[in-house]
């Protein structure tokens, strides 16, 4: 195994993390704040998730000679963003986390389950993944209306990298919120302090409540999500490269951990996609047998992160809440993009589509129900209508 090592291994594994961690995790702090977590939870759900990353990253990689990346459910953070805090509170949210962990279980143990995640018509999909990030993905524009000497500098820094150097956009959009805090904001002039106290962040046991508002309004639209868009994608990413990654045994792991992440108020943990894809690719190591060590070095890194994620929650929490939310919404333009371009790419599933994208975005539920399952309901209802009148034609 470690003649396998290699230096272009290290380097994108390093990079991996970083962009992995960086990017998103301001999407899992906003999606966890709007579902009512306190610092220390978010911080705790930090810890969690990014310690479980690094041990599957590790684990797997490691057992199956593949490189095997994990992330964390952006998507379905995504979601949290636009659900209001449901009865029951935080507590009844990590019930639905726990829900969610128990069918991607199944789903690995039982095929027939994977399989109906799958009969989604992808545009519904799609269309329901871009409504849900539709509320993130306008806040750059709202922080500018903000304030613009503060929110510009953000947005500009991503529109001027994201041209040139794509991966590396977030980070600089980060990096200029990390400016705009130091010259633009008028900091505590014990920052420095609150930030070494916070900088170690503890696991912090929130009870589950289980509730039927909780699993219908959280738990089976953020299982659908981080399977449709997350664990499905990510495995054919792999097989792209030419690797034959166990299923069963990848969700029934990411599962598991995302029970255990959930007790401590993380989301999911799941294949991933686009760090897959860097880890995947020939700049990781010409030799695709030997690439699996720019997962492993990922999966360190991850650990590392959030190892030191209360100290990046303390510092950036200082900044206005939009400020943050600008920058979680740079990080998805590409995934709303690519979304909305599979929603709508087809002619005879177009307003089927656009109905279930309308009613997710609306961000209003019904019966107690968020707006997320009843776009797809919706949708379904169209594109079965649609059918029904197509085959009454023929």
């Amino acid at each position: 195994m470690i003649k396998d090592f290699s230096v272009s291994a290290l380097m994108m594994g390093l990079l991996t993390a970083f962009v992995g961690f960086i990017s998103s995790f301001a999407v899992i702090m906003q999606g966890l704040q709007a579902m009512g977590a306190t610092a220390p939870e978010v911080a705790s759900a930090l810890l969690a998730q990014s310690i479980s990353m690094g041990l599957l990253a590790i684990v797997f990689s490691s057992w199956y000679r593949m490189p095997v990346s994990i992330a964390w459910s952006t998507p379905g953070a995504a979601l949290l963003s636009g659900i209001s805090v449901i009865e029951g509170g935080f507590p009844a949210v990590v019930g639905a986390f726990v829900v969610c962990g128990v069918l991607i279980i199944l789903s690995g143990l039982f095929r027939p389950l994977s399989r109906a995640i799958r009969l989604i018509p992808a545009p519904l999909a799609n269309a329901m993944l871009d409504g849900i990030l539709l509320s993130l993905c306008l806040a750059p524009v709202k922080a500018v209306a903000f304030n613009a000497a503060l929110g510009l500098p953000i947005v500009l820094t991503w529109m001027v990298v994201v041209s040139r150097w794509r991966l590396w956009a977030v980070p600089a959009s980060l990096g200029a919120l990390i400016l705009v805090l130091v010259f633009g904001v008028d900091l505590p002039p014990d920052t420095m302090a609150q930030i070494g106290q916070a900088i170690h962040p503890s696991l912090t046991f929130v009870t589950p409540v289980f509730t039927l508002h909780g699993v219908i309004s959280v738990a089976l639209p953020l299982f659908i999500v981080t399977m449709a868009s997350q664990n499905i994608p990510g495995m054919a990413i792999l097989r792209v490269h030419h690797y034959e990654p166990p299923p069963g045994v990848m969700f029934v792991g990411t599962g598991i951990f995302s029970i255990l992440g959930g007790l401590v108020g993380g989301v999911p943990v799941n294949m991933a996609a686009i760090t897959a894809a860097m880890c995947a690719s020939e700049d990781a190591n010409p030799d695709p047998a030997r690439r699996y060590w720019a997962a492993i070095v990922a999966g360190f890194g991850y650990i590392v992160f959030g190892l030191i994620a209360g100290g990046i929650i303390a510092f950036v929490s200082l900044a206005p809440p939009i400020l943050l939310q600008a920058v979680a919404g740079l990080g998805l333009v590409g995934a709303f993009a690519n979304a909305a371009f599979a929603a709508y790419r087809d002619p005879e599933t177009r307003e089927a589509a656009a109905i279930t994208f309308l009613v997710t975005a609306s961000g209003l539920s019904f019966a107690g129900i968020s707006g997320a399952f009843w776009g797809l309901v919706a949708g379904g209802v169209m594109m079965t209508l649609q059918r029904f009148i197509q085959t009454l034609k023929k």
